[in-house]
């Protein structure tokens, strides 16, 4: 094919005061920050769905992007489309990419010629990947769209479902070990239910728990060193997602034996869906120790539902950063674009700026971060907060019982003065940094 980002060369870092569209001002992918590349820190990755397979559609209105490979039903065009996303990998120089099976494959009449263009789509990839230093962060299943699953994938009433989604699962765990991938995720956009009137509840999660204790066993089975990966959101589309949040996720792992086998993949949006701020859902799943990676976008406050834009909230993005920093940053994880153009974005620069400016604020925001944690300010406030508790008592308190805590405080040996919170100075300080 010919060149689809015709004219458009590999970006470069030019440093803050720069003018151009289509270069880095912030991120530095050789810059070293608390002793390590940024680019390793960061671990950036494009999302395939997203940035290749999506056609510019909404709710309201259909296709607006027209792309060498479009219509996506021809195997032949499927090959176009991952020549175009090798060229745009070559252009960002980001050392990772993600996609779900149907982002990548045209779908087949049946399973089995499903099955052989996502492994002919696979074999190319191979091909493409071997003189590159371009890197699978994780693959995953579509198993939302298809009109099969519109009533769940292991949740499904249906056996014959259930089937058919392990035996895709198997399929894509398959190809991503192939490709030596670094995570598996499983997001269960359809795991949920439209009413309760026609739902059994229980039966679901309990189908959903042993599907995932069977991912796990496969895992183990292939050699997979990768991470397991589960992907909250609260709804969207299902009117409710039984992997509502990180808080929700932990408890079901821990209601199936899975706490100590599966980890999170956690998006901004999806936090935001949930009424929650980024870090928080970050810090729980630190706290939880089961934070896995990163998707990185935004929503609009406006709008009710997943908008999945670029990032450019340095403030917010820093403090997502902090709490991964603070939990030692990632390790087989890392920041995976899942974020598309506006649908009246129709030039191929588009899409190159779009990742070129997510890319630095997230630099922006990294190196704030990590000016924070070395500042030690925070952690200073929290060593404060806490410092009651370091003491003799307040550890032998912990155990003690109702009783015995009942007395001393009867006696008139404890009376609580509140202290203040400081929250607007803490807020000012953060606000020095970002």
């Amino acid at each position: 094919m010919s060149s689809f980002f015709e004219g458009i060369s590999p970006i470069k870092y030019e440093g803050p005061d720069s003018s151009s569209d289509l270069a880095f001002r912030h991120y530095n992918p050789d810059e070293i920050i608390l002793g390590k590349r940024m680019e390793e820190h960061l671990r950036f990755a494009v999302a395939y769905w997203h940035s290749l397979a999506w056609e510019g559609g909404d709710p309201f209105g259909g296709q607006t992007f027209e792309r060498p490979w479009h219509p996506q039903d021809d195997l032949g065009r499927a090959k176009v489309k991952a020549d175009a996303a090798f060229e745009l990998f070559d252009i960002l120089g980001q050392p990772y990419f993600c996609w779900h099976d149907a982002d990548i494959r045209p779908e087949g009449e049946d399973f089995a010629q499903s099955l052989y263009n996502f492994e002919t789509i696979i074999d190319y990839f191979e091909e493409k990947m071997a003189p590159r230093d371009i890197r699978l962060l994780w693959g995953t299943a579509n198993m939302f769209s298809h009109r099969r699953w519109m009533s769940g994938a292991s949740t499904n009433p249906d056996p014959d479902v259930f089937a058919y989604s392990a035996a895709t699962v198997k399929t894509c765990m398959d190809a991503t070990h192939r490709l030596k991938g670094e995570n598996y995720v499983l997001w269960g956009g359809r795991e949920g239910y439209e009413t309760l009137l026609n739902t059994d509840m229980g039966r679901e999660l309990d189908h959903m728990g042993r599907f995932l204790n069977m991912v796990v066993d496969y895992k183990h089975k292939i050699g997979f060193t990768g991470a397991i990966l589960v992907e909250p959101k609260p709804q969207e589309p299902s009117k409710h997602q039984y992997d509502f949040d990180a808080a929700t996720c932990y408890g079901f792992l821990q209601k199936y034996g899975l706490e100590n086998e599966v980890k999170l993949n956690l998006e901004q949006g999806h936090a935001i869906l949930a009424g929650h701020s980024f870090e928080h859902e970050i810090a729980t799943a630190a706290a939880l120790g089961v934070l896995g990676s990163i998707d990185m976008n935004r929503n609009d406050y406006q709008s009710g539902w997943d908008t999945d834009q670029f990032p450019n909230n340095t403030p917010e993005v820093a403090l997502a950063y902090y709490h991964i920093l603070k939990d030692g940053g990632f390790t087989s994880g890392g920041t995976n674009f899942d974020a598309k153009l506006r649908r009246q974005s129709l030039d191929v620069e588009d899409l190159v700026a779009a990742h070129i400016g997510g890319m630095d604020i997230c630099a922006r925001g990294f190196k704030a971060a990590a000016a924070m944690l070395e500042d030690g300010g925070l952690e200073l406030a929290l060593t404060e907060r806490y410092a009651g508790w370091d003491s003799a008592e307040a550890k032998a308190m912990l155990g003690s019982d109702l009783d015995g805590i009942f007395a001393q405080v009867k006696s008139g040996k404890i009376a609580p003065q509140p202290r203040s919170g400081r929250q607007e100075i803490l807020e000012n300080y953060v606000n020095r940094f970002v």
